[in-house]
């Protein structure tokens, strides 16, 4: 393998030696040209696959047109995106930012001056065990992860949590100081696991019967992951604030907030971002948008999310394994035992990329627009490698 001095970099996380240099579609090329098959596209950022050519395209068009005015103009680009997202939501106004961390933090400062106004200063924010909403230090104090529960002290006060499905453990910790409730539709984190509809609908009635908000943190199931555009939407209900990231951009950094106009209490000065709402970002999510709005899309991915469930059932009740959750192309594979990590590696040197984000479990994120192809040949990749861990 070709040896790449990577010694300037931070070390945050632990990486193999692949160094990739291209892609296409659902397939990565690294500095030997060996290709793998890719299942985690980013952690769901490449929603429509690596280097997609009307992405492309928008790229080079816009950055030879206006790359960045500053947020304190309007531009086009941004103006069009936000309309595209409120008119396919419940939502009326939208803040563009750079990350999921970023428009997490900005709903809980939304959430928070809401309740200045609305609540006699109200600013708890009900979130959940094992959730995840980012690195800053506020959405991390938000996540429920125990990994981070002694990491960077103090953390941002504020945020009592509740085991996740639990309705009554959410109203018992309603107080006069509560503004709002925020959760995953779906905790991606944690393992995959689905909010019931039954769950979802019973938190917007109970924070519309105590006058709080209900925040969305769709930056992994939002823009088609789950089969519809957003995924709140399975439990048909109306929450007062969204937040995206990952797939909006399909790999560039972009994420937005998106808020019914009755919570949009920000004030000139209160919220803004240098690069934030950037023609160059917005018209590539524009083109995004455009793509997952195409008549058939959205039910292609429902559909093919319905044939990697199936194969993976299949492959579980072969192996003797553990259930298979979550919505759309957001899948996990519970193994029974903390075999992810082994997996994950193994599976990389047979030209597979998977994710196991919790050590008992492996979890799927494709490209929306992955072929079924590519879904059986995943599939039977994984048989092989669950045949040989079996005859070990």
């Amino acid at each position: 393998m070709q040896a790449i001095d990577s010694d300037a970099l931070m070390q945050v996380t632990k990486r193999p030696p692949q160094v990739f240099v291209s892609g296409s579609g659902s397939w990565l090329y690294d500095q030997n040209g060996t290709r793998y098959l890719d299942f985690v596209q980013g952690w769901a950022t490449n929603c429509l696959g690596h280097a997609p050519p009307e992405l492309a395209q928008v790229l080079g068009r816009q950055a030879q047109q206006l790359i960045n005015c500053s947020p304190a103009f309007f531009n086009e680009p941004a103006a069009r995106l936000a309309g595209l997202i409120a008119a396919h939501s419940c939502f009326d106004r939208v803040f563009f930012c750079n990350s999921g961390a970023e428009a997490n933090e900005g709903a809980i400062k939304l959430a928070r001056k809401w309740g200045e106004r609305h609540r006699a200063g109200a600013f708890e924010i009900i979130t959940f065990e094992r959730a995840f909403h980012g690195r800053t230090l506020a959405t991390m104090s938000a996540s429920g992860k125990p990994q981070w529960n002694s990491l960077f002290e103090p953390k941002v006060a504020g945020f009592p949590k509740a085991a996740f499905g639990d309705l009554d453990a959410v109203a018992r910790l309603v107080n006069p100081r509560t503004v709002a409730v925020m959760l995953e539709p779906v905790q991606g984190e944690a393992g995959v696991i689905p909010a019931s509809r039954e769950f979802m609908q019973g938190l917007r009635a109970l924070t519309t019967e105590h006058g709080l908000l209900l925040i969305v943190d769709e930056i992994q199931t939002g823009m088609g992951r789950c089969g519809k555009l957003f995924a709140y939407e399975h439990a048909a209900i109306e929450p007062d604030i969204m937040t995206l990231g990952k797939g909006l951009g399909g790999g560039v950094p972009l994420a937005a907030l998106a808020a019914r106009e009755a919570v949009c209490c920000f004030e000139p000065g209160d919220q803004g971002g240098t690069f934030n709402g950037s023609p160059l970002m917005t018209a590539v999510g524009c083109a995004v948008m455009q793509a997952l709005l195409t008549p058939g899309f959205l039910a292609a991915v429902a559909r093919k999310g319905l044939v990697l469930r199936l194969g993976l059932e299949r492959l579980a009740a072969k192996h003797g394994l553990g259930e298979v959750r979550g919505e759309g192309l957001l899948l996990a594979l519970d193994l029974g035992s903390a075999l992810g990590p082994l997996l994950v590696e193994r599976a990389l040197a047979r030209g597979l990329l998977l994710n196991a984000p919790q050590p008992h479990l492996l979890r799927f994120m494709p490209a929306l627009n992955v072929v079924d192809e590519e879904l059986q040949l995943a599939l039977a990749l994984l048989d092989a490698l669950l045949e040989e861990q079996r005859a070990r």
